[in-house]
């Protein structure tokens, strides 16, 4: 059985802006839940024009305030640019507001240049390599446990709620599934940004899994863009403007989503039709019938039964009509 989930970056198509594409948020996790879908996440970007989900915690509040049962969470909070306790704190706001449906997802993201961060840290130079003992922090404010013995020792959470919010971390390797291994948390792996890591990092994280009060057995989603079109023709027409918006972002140029008809147009040079090859593997394009056919053969490849999808498209329409067609070949 597979589980589909949404994380959610809030793309803004070109000619559009922030307003009517949050509205256009709202409206397909409104969707999502009534086609089953499990959980929708949302990103966390800095300091970009494309992307208008800028601050997860409370687009979760907004989405779990519209909608009744489906599972919404993180993808995930940069957590090196913040407090843990203040993190902690704000996901048990949550999870007393919405018992039983939200997800906490973490990443060691940077989320920007070096400028942007210091910006979000206000100029304190937070090392990344804090990260570890971050994520353990957080973990305990989480279950209130944190040892007698650490300078933070009594303090405590707050709203007290009778269980926390579901702990993930979000990796690309295998460093960060054996991470959350260790302390017996779910794993969500960036396959939209480094397939070709996959199957060893699932491999590490299955073999190392402790289980702990959080869990106890592994828990694995797979990240990856996924274009659902009428068939396989018109999937590729639509994916054009996903091609040349990856292009962009990855250049930092403008990372707001183009046109098919400006994607159409645009004259790529020898290099950019290679790396045009090169992103498609972090993407499954097609048809229904070739969507599910790739979708169950990384299902075996990954041992894993969740799946959790970015479709950045211009047209909203389109965008939930690929949504649509996904569903319906699992929900």
């Amino acid at each position: 059985m597979i589980n589909l989930s949404i994380l959610d970056q809030a793309p803004i198509p070109s000619g559009s802006d922030s307003y009517t594409t949050l509205e256009n948020t709202r409206n397909l996790a409104i969707l999502a839940e009534d086609l089953g879908y499990k959980r929708y996440w949302f990103a966390e970007h800095h300091s970009t024009k494309g992307l208008a989900s800028t601050a997860p915690e409370i687009m979760m509040a907004h989405i779990a305030a519209s909608t009744n049962r489906i599972k919404v969470g993180s993808g995930g909070v940069l957590l090196p640019q913040y407090s843990p306790f203040k993190v902690a704190e704000n996901f048990r706001q949550l999870e007393a507001l919405h018992p039983g449906r939200i997800d906490l997802g973490v990443g060691r993201s940077p989320g920007g240049t070096a400028k942007t961060r210091l910006a979000l840290t206000d100029g304190v130079n937070k090392d990344l390599n804090e990260f570890p003992r971050q994520l353990k922090e957080l973990s305990h404010y989480l279950t209130d446990s944190m040892p007698s013995g650490h300078e933070y020792a009594g303090i405590k959470a707050a709203p007290q709620t009778n269980t926390p919010p579901s702990l993930w971390l979000l990796g690309m390797g295998e460093n960060s599934a054996k991470r959350a291994a260790e302390l017996g948390i779910g794993y969500v792996f960036g396959h939209f940004i480094k397939p070709d890591r996959g199957e060893n990092t699932l491999k590490t994280y299955y073999e190392l899994f402790k289980s702990t009060y959080f869990s106890s057995s592994p828990s694995a989603i797979i990240a990856l863009f996924v274009v659902c079109g009428e068939t396989d023709e018109h999937a590729e027409e639509l994916a054009q403007s996903q091609d040349l918006w990856l292009l962009r972002v990855e250049k930092g140029l403008d990372s707001r989503i183009p046109s098919p008809e400006e994607a159409r147009k645009y004259r790529y040079t020898a290099s950019e039709k290679e790396r045009i090859e090169t992103n498609r593997k972090r993407m499954i394009i097609g048809s229904p019938s070739t969507v599910k056919k790739k979708i169950d053969d990384l299902a075996e490849l990954y041992e894993t039964e969740e799946f959790m999808v970015l479709t950045n498209l211009h047209d909203p329409k389109e965008r939930k009509n690929s949504y649509k067609r996904l569903a319906h070949l699992y929900l």
